[in-house]
């Protein structure tokens, strides 16, 4: 006590001042605390007599304040430490009055003081997503808070760079020193927010997504699916929950090919490919389907997510694609094409079996007079039923085709001998000779036949088969038709080999008696002049200019087409170089032949050829080849056109549908260009069924994404026609017949589209019937006429409402043009066009036949002004 009195109380009482003091002392209870209050007596001389003391124990103060302490550092670290932003408002003005770390990071101040000298408003933008000035809204949260004591809501905040993020705001109501303070807790939801909008975007793309959508468990158990999946298959989300996919099985697909899905699901983790599902209602539905596994975090599969729609619109439009290209749309039998096909499979299995097989080449006897006495329709209908009855004669396995006309072709397999095939021509010449009946017409005709046989003594192709059979179809005609003839290998070997005129082409060759002509090419809509074809001619000494058919079968398959192939390619390349010095540049073609095309030194010549031209750019020379040698080496012909590609030489299929190429080859081949033949194109303003080839063939090429031109525009209405159908490029004697090289600026210098070509856009698929329906009408017109002029016996329909073009008036025609059950000009002038018909019809049978011949004329003229009205529609 003495050592306390001299330390700490002595200098108090000197001054006679009272004094507290805390003393800490060890007693048998523990640590205790102890404050003394000393107040001295002092006299006047400031002489202390006594001292007051007053005790009092402060240990429990004094722990509650080390424990304050303690708490309030405790939350300290709490506060700077927290991941969100922790902020007080003071009143009453409620300004920031402070803020831990989270808040200076979050809101990009330097510090605590920077961030609370800047008012509450700097931190929001003006306004808030919902349109409300943030400094209303802010009131409106703020009396929320004080109201309730605390309120939770989301906010879009504003850092000092003026960047904006949204956040989560929770203001909590608290008291301190008697004062109501707020503070908030201010989380950045930018990352939540993204994952919300990713999540709503793979809802919208589930719910609304075109394609069909199954999630199943790992063991392929389904979870969901939808509104896509109901539609395609039928079955309600319901119904399938639980339920494995294989309920939607069709049968079509054996178990190795859903053994090689589940490998490459497993090996792989997706699969991808065309599929056949069976629908609720049991219809059999074409799906393209991809299925992908989802792992978690270990790898392990965790679900299966199949996306999938609905081909079969495609595929059906695809097997109609494949069934124009195959058959003959008259007689339903296969076409060139397929037949083609047939012949060479045949070919390929006959040696093997050590059979023989016989390719019977027949052409009808008398055709032409019957087309030309009765009209188109009764040809039609006997060429229909000629091919019914010699299919029937026809054994299984054995293939009848129609070449086109009045060509047929049959190929016979699995003959043990040549007098094996004896009995089954018969039976055609007999399927031929039987009476035919229409009407009151009966009609008797024959066929000549000629058969060749396979194999040979000499190695021989499918088109020299049929070149045999045709030749020998020819002598059964010689010798009195109604027969058959078989081809004579060895006399067929003595024709062809005819030295004397092969050196005479030699000898034109050497002494350049041959000249290129040519014929362009052209944009119809556009007048573009897109380039031009080359065009062999031999100028002889004695006989004048001569075409390629007078020539060019003589040096078929003879060395010599190589050589008068190149020439035509070298004079094609100087020709293109000295076009570039008059101005003029554009794309020449060349047509190459299936020997020239497949000599194993036809890429090194092209090359050689092209390195003495050096003007000439990649992309001047094309390459014009036939269906059939493109196809005889299919993968050596397209080695050959993709290293001539490299040389920047372009291809083109010529003759486009009348080859025998299968869809599949046609769709490998690297060509750029089409050709469609000119036999689609001649009659296809008169014949709907030539119309209908033709639109197939050009869907064909589009379907190949390929570029397309027609040959054989011979007239303004051609190319109309063509125009509307979609068909752009073409080339023809209504644009220009193939001509000297040397006259050839001066017709591109004043060559121009025709206006009524420029005019025309392509008809939309929805019109194609009407564009149909005027061809029909033209051609029912012409039946009329043929049948008053006493070119046909029978008549054409007389019912306005049975012929082609009432049928089509009445089942969706009439609606198009203005709609149901109106009034329409093409209506009354088609009524109109029959009512005279019928009138003119019954004077030729009262012998009236001047009043008749008066009466066509107005016929034509109807006709004309319904066509005019009807092209309204295109």
């Amino acid at each position: 006590m003495c050592t306390i009195w001299d330390s700490a109380i002595q200098k108090p009482f000197l001054n006679g001042l009272p004094h507290e003091i805390e003393f800490e002392l060890d007693g048998p209870s523990g640590h205790v605390v102890f404050s003394w209050r000393l107040t001295p007596d002092a006299d006047a001389q400031g002489r202390v007599h006594t001292v007051l003391a007053v005790a009092r124990d402060i240990t429990e103060r004094k722990q509650a304040e080390a424990a304050l302490r303690e708490s309030e550092a405790r939350h300290r670290v709490l506060f700077e430490s927290a991941g969100d932003a922790i902020m007080t408002l003071a009143p009453p003005s409620w300004r920031f009055a402070s803020g831990n770390s989270a808040v200076i990071s979050m809101f990009g101040a330097r510090d605590e003081a920077d961030f609370t000298s800047r008012a509450p408003w700097q931190y929001s933008p003006q306004m808030q997503p919902d349109g409300r000035p943030s400094s209303d809204k802010a009131r409106e949260m703020i009396e929320t808070a004080l109201r309730e004591g605390s309120h939770l809501f989301e906010w879009v905040h504003q850092r000092q760079n003026g960047e904006t993020f949204p956040a989560t705001v929770l203001l909590s109501r608290f008291e301190l020193g008697g004062q109501t303070q707020l503070q908030a807790n201010v989380r950045d939801i930018t990352e939540r927010k993204k994952a919300e909008e990713a999540m709503r975007l793979s809802a919208n793309v589930f719910t609304h997504a075109r394609e069909g959508i199954t999630i199943t468990d790992r063991n392929a158990n389904i979870l969901d699916v939808n509104a896509a999946f109901t539609d395609i298959t039928g079955y309600s989300r319901e119904e399938v929950l639980g339920k494995n996919p294989r309920i939607l099985s069709s049968g079509k697909q054996d178990k190795a090919f859903y053994a090689a899905m589940w490998h490459d699901l497993q090996s792989k983790g997706h699969w991808f490919g065309e599929i056949w599902n069976r629908r609720k209602d049991g219809e059999v539905v074409a799906e393209m389907l991809t299925i992908s596994a989802v792992r978690d975090e270990r790898g392990d599969v965790q679900n299966y997510i199949a996306l999938f729609s609905d081909i079969t619109p495609i595929k059906q439009h695809q097997a109609q694609l494949e069934y124009i290209a195959h058959y003959d749309a008259l007689t339903g039998l296969p076409n060139r094409l397929l037949l083609g096909d047939r012949l060479r499979q045949a070919m390929s299995q006959a040696p093997r079996r050590g059979q023989r097989l016989a390719v019977a080449y027949l052409d009808l006897d008398g055709f032409k007079a019957v087309n030309d006495s009765y009209g188109h329709e009764v040809g039609d209908q006997l060429l229909a039923t000629l091919a019914r009855r010699m299919t029937q004669v026809l054994r299984d396995g054995d293939t009848l085709g129609r070449l086109g006309g009045d060509e047929f072709v049959a190929v016979l397999v699995d003959l043990s001998d040549i007098d094996a095939s004896i009995p089954i021509l018969a039976r055609l010449l007999e399927a031929a000779a039987q009476p035919f009946s229409v009407g009151d017409i009966v009609l008797n005709i024959s066929a000549s036949l000629g058969v060749t046989f396979y194999p040979q003594g000499e190695a021989v192709d499918a088109d020299q088969l049929l070149r045999q059979a045709d030749q020998a179809m020819y002598q059964a005609k010689q010798a009195g038709k109604n027969r058959y003839h078989a081809f004579d290998a060895e006399q067929d070997r003595h024709v062809r080999g005819r030295h004397e005129s092969l050196e005479h082409i030699r000898q034109a060759l050497a002494e350049r008696q041959f000249v290129l002509y040519y014929q362009p090419k052209v944009n119809m809509r556009t007048g573009q002049l897109i380039g031009a074809e080359a065009l062999i001619r031999w100028q002889h000494p004695q006989r004048g200019l001569l075409t390629p058919a007078l020539f060019l079968p003589v040096v078929e398959d003879k060395p010599l087409a190589i050589d008068l192939g190149e020439w035509v390619i070298d004079a094609a390349l100087t020709q293109i170089e000295t076009w570039h010095a008059d101005g003029l540049s554009i794309p020449v073609s060349v047509n190459v032949g299936a020997q020239q095309l497949q000599h194993p030194d036809f890429v090194p010549r092209l090359r050689t050829l092209l390195s003495r031209h050096p003007g000439v750019k990649p992309g001047e020379l094309d390459l014009e080849v036939l269906e059939t040698s493109a196809l005889e080496d299919f993968a050596g012909v397209t080695q050959v056109m993709s290293a001539c590609r490299e040389l920047g030489v372009g291809f083109a299929l010529d003759d486009f549908g009348t080859g025998y190429s299968s869809l599949t080859y046609l769709k490998q081949l690297p060509i750029s260009l089409l050709k469609v033949d000119q036999s689609f194109v001649r009659d296809m303003l008169d014949d709907p069924d030539d119309l209908a080839i033709l639109e197939g063939v050009l869907g064909l090429a589009t379907a190949f994404r390929r570029q397309v031109i027609a040959e054989g525009v011979e007239t303004l209405a051609h190319g109309q026609m063509l125009l509307r159908l979609g068909c752009e490029w073409a080339q023809g004697y209504a644009i220009a017949r193939p001509m000297p090289a040397h006259d050839f600026l001066h017709w591109a210098s004043a060559w121009d589209a025709p206006p009524a070509w420029k005019a025309l856009q392509p008809i939309s698929r929805d019109r194609l019937p009407a564009l149909f329906s005027a061809v029909e009408h033209r051609a029912w017109v012409a039946a009329v006429v043929s049948y008053l002029s006493g070119k046909r016996d029978t008549t054409p329909e007389r019912d306005d409402r049975q012929c082609r073009f009432g049928h089509w008036l009445d089942h969706g025609g009439r609606a198009l043009l203005l709609g149901e059950g109106a009034d329409h000009p093409v209506d009354m002038l088609h009524t109109e066009i029959h009512r005279l018909a019928d009138e003119l019809m019954a004077l030729k049978h009262d012998g009236r036949a001047d009043e008749v011949l008066s009466g066509i004329s107005e016929l034509h003229r109807l006709r004309d002004q319904l066509l005019e009205k009807l092209s309204e529609l295109y």
